[in-house]
């Protein structure tokens, strides 16, 4: 599947609940957010069936994402599905990790190739101010319990204000390096003022070189994070909504007024 900018669309990211266990300052406002019904998130079968079309036309490259994957509840049976789909080559997940040692043996037994796990901070406190309650701790077990499992590789996304230099920026390049790890440095973006960059370490924010579709939890293909673009696969058909996304995939991203991380898949 080609894009108007001959880029090749291989990779779809899915996101599978706008529902996470943190609540990350740079994600969620303080007060919470309105939650969509249950009715609107996509069944793993509404799933599956988008990801089959997808793999139709040259996607060969999967991400589960969220809010937080891993509360979704089966996640490990759509893990499975999406596993046994043929034509997938590759099978990812990104989390904050919080869930992660109850769940790491069974994500690689069904099919998790590779994992993508949130830290920003080493400092137990300022991880606890920054995600509004998390225990630090629990994220460094589930990133041992993946590696136990036999998940590799393991990467860190490890978000930067500034510079990859910043103090808990290099705590966690430390700490990275020790424990066999890849860290990836994500500037920190704004969807409303279109504020992002190359991801340092990834290929993220890459425009021109940009092989991403998106799925929201509530079915609309989105070509472009950066972009309000977005195309129903109920309303429309799956094929219809993917091609649609393809045909009018954006050269670059420009901004994002109606979406926001916890509910985009980042």
């Amino acid at each position: 599947m080609l894009d108007n900018y001959n880029r090749r669309l291989n990779y779809l990211r899915i996101s599978v609940t706008d529902r996470c266990n943190l609540r990350c300052s740079y994600c969620m406002p303080e007060e919470g957010i309105k939650m969509l019904s249950h009715s609107d998130i996509l069944t793993f079968e509404e799933i599956i069936d988008v990801v089959m079309e997808a793999v139709n036309l040259g996607v060969d490259k999967v991400r589960i994402t969220g809010g937080e994957p891993l509360v979704r509840k089966g996640i490990l049976n759509l893990v499975e599905m999406l596993a046994a789909v043929d034509g997938i080559k590759d099978l990812s997940m990104t989390t904050n990790g919080i869930l992660l040692s109850e769940f790491a043996n069974d994500l690689k037994a069904k099919g998790i190739n590779r994992i993508n796990i949130s830290l920003d901070t080493l400092d137990p406190e300022k991880f606890s101010t920054m995600t509004r309650g998390g225990d630090i701790e629990m994220v460094k077990k589930g990133i041992l319990a993946a590696r136990e499992a036999g998940i590799h590789p393991i990467k860190i996304n490890c978000v930067i204000d500034k510079s990859k230099e910043e103090t808990d920026a290099l705590q966690v390049k430390d700490y990275c390096d020790a424990n066999g790890l890849n860290i990836r440095y994500i500037h920190k973006m704004d969807l409303k003022t279109g504020h992002f960059a190359i991801v340092e370490g990834g290929d993220g924010g890459d425009c021109k070189n940009c092989n991403r579709l998106r799925l929201t939890a509530d079915g609309k293909i989105k070509p472009c994070l950066f972009n309000n673009l977005e195309f129903d696969i109920r309303n429309m058909g799956i094929k219809e909504a993917l091609l649609a996304a393809a045909s009018l995939k954006p050269e670059c991203g420009s901004f994002n007024g109606n979406n926001h991380f916890h509910n985009i898949g980042g």
